[in-house]
């Protein structure tokens, strides 16, 4: 334990040495190093998020976390700080800018799911009945729900006649995500949920039909058959978005995606990518029967987390922010 205490401070010190070097060597410092040498995105907002919180001056601590409104102020203060003249220097102040904007957002971001997430669903709730309705609409369209308590919501993976008691876990940030999987990408929304309550079977060669009786072929012919509760899923795979996002394993996927402040519809686009990509990855996976889930769940969890320790990496490419990124 003394030997990790005085490492510690020995990097630290070595740290701030190779800082003071670096400057007087190339006449620039940290900041300026990072913005000039590192390409946009994820790999120059971390590295910019992790000099200010490590910088000595209070300030710049205090940076990552200001009020959305106070940036332009703070890179202000930060320019005059390190005595950098903006006028020399201009695209110093719009990278620096661009990178607070981002730390600053996936903050705020964190709060507003966590705000969500904390919000029980509440059946005497007009707002709240009136999103779990649209999701019948949305995933059914062409089936008349029969009554708010009713065994039709099954259908659409919840577990018993009222899927209120299933939003216990993620509370409204469970039935956001649904509804705007549901709604903005309908035609997927739909297809995923057909697939989990028809999966399709196991593809078996002709030569392997040949081994069979009739009885045998039946058998094997649905052993792969294995489906899941789509809302039950979708709930669960909020729970990873949410862990992901808390953890902040999310940051690169936010700071290559968002090239300023990523927003909730940021968080539930990414919801509807997972939700995709699960759903393949069950398939892949073909697992033995519905008690496997906690297993996939984990793999598909671990895979994830193994792409986003990519500092290129953007889980969702069609979300990409514009090419105006490339010249902050």
């Amino acid at each position: 334990m003394f030997f990790q205490v005085c490492l510690y401070f020995y990097c630290k010190f070595l740290w701030r040495c190779l800082k003071f070097v670096m400057r007087k060597l190339t006449g620039r410092c940290e900041l300026q190093r990072i913005c000039y040498n590192t390409k946009p995105g994820a790999s120059r907002t971390m590295k910019i998020e992790t000099s200010l919180r490590d910088s000595k001056s209070k300030l710049l601590q205090t940076s990552v976390s200001v009020h959305p409104d106070a940036i332009e102020k703070t890179i202000e203060d930060i320019m005059e700080l390190k005595k950098i003249n903006p006028d020399i220097n201009p695209q110093l102040g719009i990278s620096l800018q661009a990178c607070l904007l981002q730390i600053v957002g996936y903050r705020n971001l964190i709060a507003d799911v966590e705000k969500l997430r904390r919000e029980p669903y509440d059946s005497d709730n007009p707002q709240h009945e009136e999103m779990l309705l649209k999701l019948w609409k949305f995933l059914k369209p062409n089936t008349p729900l029969e009554s708010r308590i009713s065994k039709q919501w099954c259908e659409i993976g919840f577990q018993g006649d009222d899927p209120k008691t299933d939003f216990r876990g993620m509370g409204l940030l469970g039935l956001y995500n649904l509804q705007y999987f549901a709604e903005r990408d309908a035609a997927a929304a739909q297809q995923v949920l057909s697939d989990s309550l028809h999966p399709k079977c196991r593809d078996i060669t002709k030569e392997e039909i040949s081994k069979f009786s009739k009885a045998e072929w039946e058998k094997k012919r649905m052993d792969k058959a294995i489906g899941y509760s789509f809302a039950i899923v979708g709930i669960n795979i909020t729970d990873l978005a949410y862990n992901l996002l808390v953890s902040g394993a999310l940051k690169t996927h936010f700071y290559n995606i968002a090239p300023e402040a990523p927003t909730l519809s940021h968080f539930q686009q990414t919801f509807c990518y997972l939700m995709h990509e699960f759903h393949k990855f069950w398939i892949e996976e073909d697992p033995m029967d519905i008690m496997e889930f906690n297993r996939v769940r984990e793999k598909f969890r671990k895979r994830i987390i193994r792409q986003l320790q990519n500092p290129d990496m953007a889980l969702c490419p069609h979300f990409a922010a514009s090419e105006g990124l490339i010249n902050m």
